[in-house]
């Protein structure tokens, strides 16, 4: 189906009507969607056809997609936050709820467990629905129950108020990305992900820097723990503000959902903020062909096993043709990297905790390590500056990233830096003193952030427009399985084979590294 839509400036359109010689024509070789622009003058007609990746190019570079980075990097910060929350709670927390070592691993499962329901949920969703409203809710749901988390008495109930707001994170995280590359040039694109990974750091150490500040401090009838979890529950609503008020949807996702006028409109707005003060003017004409049809019945309308298959359909399709092998390949590194990545992060304030004699993380650990031989209070400060400096560490690989994405490529760098990854973890497991730990750890977050970046990268440029969120959606829950099983076997083994997960992670990191070279080069891909 072909529509043709005329949108521009009101006072440039009367003239420019009256001489314009408007047609619709799709006749690319791939059915690409056709950004079709007329200018006309008494004297000649000058045509041309622009693809979708053309039609971003003509739109500009400039104050939109800065403005889109902030909005966009402030959401993946506001869930790096959230996640985070737990791993710095638990030193002090584990003492007001009575956790063991197990609780602790479940609760920290806990929010990947809501990441893996709502991943894939979220991700279809917005390729049904559009990207920018399912992350105003998602983040929204995020936000409003890590917040109330902060009053549940017990531990039951705070694992469920958790579970929920994971189910949130689990939509956000990819979307965003999702919803960032749609707006971007493809000659930027590597560079301006890579930039709006960096933000995952920047809330890492938004959380470390919140717990270092609150949780330490004396409050006389309420922990500073809750505080601090109230605190966190912010980025995430703020953001969801900025979206509902601020974004604009995907011109991408509207192009292939036939609302050309509306994609028109976003182009409109993206020249013009990126032209400010020039005073320069354009006229666009759309030519759509009609890919996905997300006017067809509505959602609630369909029958349960309609909706079951539908909801099914994506993965069938990525395990389909040229697309199995890459599919095979980053579920396999998805689930190395989360559960490796994850088990250790979200325990290294515990483990921090453990050898305040010295020491490596594993060297004071034994069995008989429980809640009565230790004191939560008062808090030690060094557990929370530590967690800073790790988190902070992530600033030269987030550089690295986006100097270099573009001109190396996704792979390599995924591939180096998995396996980067698996040495460091495995180097924390033989030194022997906590400086020699702390360094290692260190490096470990600043060579791993590249793992993530290069993922993110990739995960946007392998699939096409009605799979992408689907997709990212389906392998993010795959990383959350991984990541629960993860904490659990932290859980589980921390006081009685602390070498076991460590090791562990060291070795299903290298494998991931290793599975990485199957993957097709991206450099610079068009988006499809």
């Amino acid at each position: 189906m072909s529509r043709h839509v005329f949108v521009g400036d009101a006072e440039a359109e009367e003239p420019l009507l009256a001489n314009a010689h408007l047609e619709t024509n799709v006749d690319s070789d791939d059915g690409e969607v056709i950004f079709d622009r007329t200018v006309s003058t008494k004297v000649e007609c000058v045509k041309k056809k622009y693809t979708f990746e053309e039609a971003v190019d003509e739109a500009g570079f400039g104050l939109f997609h800065w403005l889109l980075l902030v909005v966009c990097g402030w959401a993946n910060a506001s869930d790096a936050v959230e996640i985070m929350c737990v791993s710095f709670l638990l030193p002090t927390a584990r003492c007001d709820l009575r956790l063991s070592s197990s609780d602790m691993g479940i609760l920290t499962a806990s929010i990947f467990l809501g990441m893996m329901v709502g991943g894939y949920m979220w991700g279809y969703l917005a390729d049904q629905r559009g990207r920018c409203r399912v992350l105003v809710v998602s983040l929204s749901v995020n936000g409003v129950f890590g917040g109330l988390a902060s009053v549940a008495p017990g531990f039951w109930l705070f694992l469920l108020l958790r579970f929920i707001s994971g189910i949130g994170v689990g939509g956000s995280i990819p979307v965003i990305f999702s919803y960032f590359s749609e707006f971007l040039p493809r000659l930027r694109r590597g560079a301006m992900i890579s930039a709006l990974a960096t933000f995952w750091m920047a809330g890492n150490i938004l959380a470390a820097g919140l717990a270092w500040w609150v949780i330490p401090q004396n409050w006389a009838h309420f922990e500073s723990w809750r505080l601090f979890v109230v605190l966190c529950s912010v980025p995430s609503l703020s953001s969801a503000l900025l979206f509902k008020i601020m974004m604009p949807e995907s011109p991408k996702f509207l192009m292939e959902a036939g609302e050309e006028k509306e994609a028109a409109c976003v182009f409109q707005l993206m020249f013009k903020l990126n032209t400010w003060g020039k005073g320069k003017k354009k006229q666009f004409a759309l030519c759509v062909t009609t890919i996905n049809d997300n006017s067809s019945t509505p959602l609630q309308k369909e029958q349960l096993i309609d909706i079951y298959k539908k909801a099914l359909s994506p993965i069938r399709e990525m395990f389909k043709g040229v697309l199995r092998t890459r599919s095979t390949a980053l579920l396999i590194v998805f689930y190395c990297i989360s559960f490796g990545f994850y088990g250790l992060w979200m325990w290294f304030p515990e483990l921090f905790k453990r050898v305040e004699d010295g020491g490596s993380p594993c060297a004071n650990v034994s069995r008989s390590y429980s809640l009565q031989n230790e004191s939560c209070y008062p808090v030690k400060t060094a557990i929370y500056m530590e967690g800073f400096f790790i988190a902070a560490s992530n600033l030269p690989g987030n550089i690295f990233t986006i100097l270099m994405m573009d001109s190396i490529g996704g792979k390599a760098l995924l591939s180096g830096s998995l396996m980067l990854s698996s040495l460091s973890v495995f180097l924390i497991f033989v030194v022997q003193t906590k400086a020699h730990s702390l360094l290692l750890s260190c490096v470990f977050s600043g060579v791993s952030v590249i793992s993530w970046n290069a993922l993110d990268v990739m995960g946007t440029e392998l699939y096409p427009t009605h799979l992408r969120s689907s997709a990212l959606g389906f392998f993010t829950g795959v990383g959350r399985v991984a990541a629960i099983m993860g904490n659990v076997v932290f859980g589980r083994l921390l006081d009685s084979h602390c070498a076991v997960p460590v090791l562990l992670v060291s070795g299903l990191l290298l494998t991931g590294g290793l599975i990485a070279l199957l993957l097709p080069q991206t450099k610079q891909t068009e988006l499809t």
